[in-house]
């Protein structure tokens, strides 16, 4: 055990060759947007790619939107605390996504728009295009200034810089990057850092189990805090298992709603875009094993993270991944981690600004503002907004600063449950309950709304409590836990109810609606062949192989040249292990683009 923590400085730890490696991934990154800006030639292409990427685009894509730096501070600050319970997230997030690769990928493939909201419109009507595009551009934009600040916490304790000059640096940087190339650099940049990531993140594991204070995987077994394997010691069973029971409904909502098929609108058919739920779920459920040894093994190594990242105050603890790479990483690596977790929440940030800037484009700026505007004028104003929603999304980031006592890990899922779910369950139902009014999609969100807040503010804990048969007070942990718990089944059971009862009322609508409704069923349900972009399909496919294969090329050998970087052998190693897959991915995709 490391007897002086404060030994420990990742200030200090930073070498230069770090740095460069931050530089060189920083102008890498800015190549990408400025080397594939060629494939935005409308708004379509800015927007979605036009609908023709290719399944491991699209499928890495839609892994990295789930993906950010709150998993490496405030699910390893958790993981750190109150140990393997955090994987519950992760299960659900692959179930969530089993469920698009047999149910609603291709069917949200096969709605055949540019943005969720024409889907919106094409399943609800426009007044409903309406509403739910002006709830979720705030929505988007809080959960961006969540990522942000999650993103901001880990380079807050990798550099020891002040948090909101982190925030907003880093956002300012994130802003640039996703007006510059739109939808193929959002997903070409995400390709490029699963292929970085997981290796980085298995050389961290792998490390961290190495460590002489942790003592491979037998000796990491035996030294865990009991609380790893007894989730009674975390919260009572009871409220526990009704946690779970919550966080997989909630997490089954959240990725197979309309909102969320933006996941699947760029890839180049049906085939193609379960292909990509199927990597999503793959991804989803090797990551978590590896994701989480670092921060479980820092429990073991750091008894007290409080010397070491002073600056982050009573939640050093989210500092727990930093601290272990920091510990066991050859010169080098720590930056090149630092530019994964970098790109987890870009990618996060990317999306949303580019899905928020086609719907305020797509969805009030040309149907309500500009209906003459021709498309390179909606181009630019695709550009425009994602700077002026970039700047939104850091001032957010700024003001969950001043949330310091909720960590990141109960802010993102309560904000999940109370806010994001209410939203959601008109968009997932809406799927499949075919017979119901057009006002029963904004109802149920209005009444959602009103649940979460009476949950929040009106409902006495105590109550839900003696419900559940528990005689004593919430601890810290159960109190969060009945947050999340309480608005997930009241949302779920009231505001779901609601939507289900609301098919009574069918027959009264008009018969424009009902026409409409079932051509938006026929049309899902008619499976997509042939893309709807240009004719050229099968050199578009080529030139997204050859210019990835390309990317991974230069990607993986700079990270083998940092094998020359003087460290142990076993370091030299790493950096020839990650930059090989890379590289050799480049190698294929190169090999059999024609």
């Amino acid at each position: 055990m490391i007897s002086n923590p404060l030994l420990l400085s990742t200030t200090n730890a930073l070498t230069h060759y770090d740095h460069a490696v931050i530089v060189f991934y920083l102008l890498f990154m800015i190549a990408i947007g400025w080397v594939v800006r060629r494939f935005n030639e409308s708004s379509s292409d800015y927007f979605r790619g036009s609908g023709n990427m290719l399944w491991w685009m699209t499928g890495s894509s839609a892994f990295m939107v789930a993906f950010s730096a709150v998993l490496f501070t405030g699910m390893a600050g958790k993981a750190y605390v109150d140990g393997s319970i955090v994987l519950v997230i992760y299960a659900a997030n692959f179930l969530g996504f089993v469920v698009n690769y047999f149910w609603t990928a291709h069917r949200f493939r096969q709605m055949r728009v540019d943005t969720p909201m024409e889907a919106v419109r094409d399943r609800y009507g426009p007044a409903n295009e309406q509403v739910f595009s002006w709830i979720q551009i705030p929505l988007s934009i809080l959960y961006a200034g969540i990522w942000l600040y999650g993103l901001g916490v880990f380079l807050t304790a990798a550099f020891g810089m002040p948090l909101e000059v982190t925030l907003v640096t880093v956002g300012v940087v994130v802003v640039f990057m996703s007006a510059l190339g739109g939808a193929w650099a959002v997903v070409a940049s995400d390709f490029m850092q699963v292929l970085t990531l997981m290796p980085i993140t298995f050389v961290a594991a792998w490390l961290a189990l190495g460590h002489p204070d942790v003592g491979g995987v037998q000796g990491f077994y035996e030294k865990l805090p009991a609380n790893n394997f007894d989730w009674s010691l975390v919260a009572r069973s009871q409220v526990v298992w009704l946690w779970v029971f919550a966080a997989f409904i909630q997490k089954f909502v959240s990725t197979n709603n309309m909102l969320d098929s933006s996941r699947y609108l760029s890839a180049k058919n049906s085939s193609h875009a379960r292909k990509a739920a199927m990597l999503g779920a793959v991804l989803n459920f090797v990551g978590p094993v590896i994701w989480f040894i670092p921060p479980l093994a820092a429990s073991i190594v750091f008894a007290d993270l409080n010397g070491v990242f002073p600056e982050l105050g009573e939640k050093a603890y989210e500092g727990a991944y930093v601290a272990m790479a920091v510990e066991t990483m050859p010169k080098g690596m720590v930056g090149l981690l630092l530019c994964g977790i970098f790109a987890a929440t870009m990618s996060s940030m990317d999306s949303g600004l580019n899905r928020n800037a086609g719907i305020f484009v797509k969805n009030f700026y040309y149907p309500v503002l500009r209906r003459n505007a021709s498309d390179g004028e909606l181009l630019w104003a695709g550009r425009i907004v994602t700077l002026l929603f970039g700047a939104l999304v850091i001032l957010a980031a700024l003001k969950f600063v001043s949330l310091k006592e909720l960590p990141i890990f109960d802010l993102m899922l309560q904000f999940g449950a109370l806010v994001g779910l209410p939203y959601s369950i008109p968009l997932v139902l809406g799927m499949f309950v075919k017979r119901v009014p057009p006002w029963a999609a904004w109802s149920t969100v209005l009444i959602g709304f009103g649940i979460s807040f009476a949950v929040k503010n009106v409902v006495d804990p105590d109550d839900f409590r003696q419900v559940i048969g528990l005689e004593t007070e919430f601890t810290g942990n159960e109190e969060a836990f009945y947050f999340y718990t309480a608005s997930v089944l009241a949302n779920v059971v009231i505001a779901g109810g609601w939507f289900l009862l609301s098919t009574l009322f069918y027959k009264q609508t008009s018969e424009q609606s009902q026409q409409r409704d079932a051509a938006f069923f026929d049309r899902m349900g008619t499976p997509l062949v042939t893309p709807e972009g240009p004719s050229n399909s099968d050199e578009l496919d080529f030139q997204q192989r050859a210019l990835l294969g390309k990317l991974c090329l230069v990607y993986g050998g700079f990270i083998m040249l940092m094998a020359l970087v003087p460290n142990p052998i076993e370091g030299r190693l790493c950096f020839l292990f990650c930059g090989g897959v890379v590289a050799a991915t480049g190698w294929l995709l190169r090999s059999v683009r024609k």
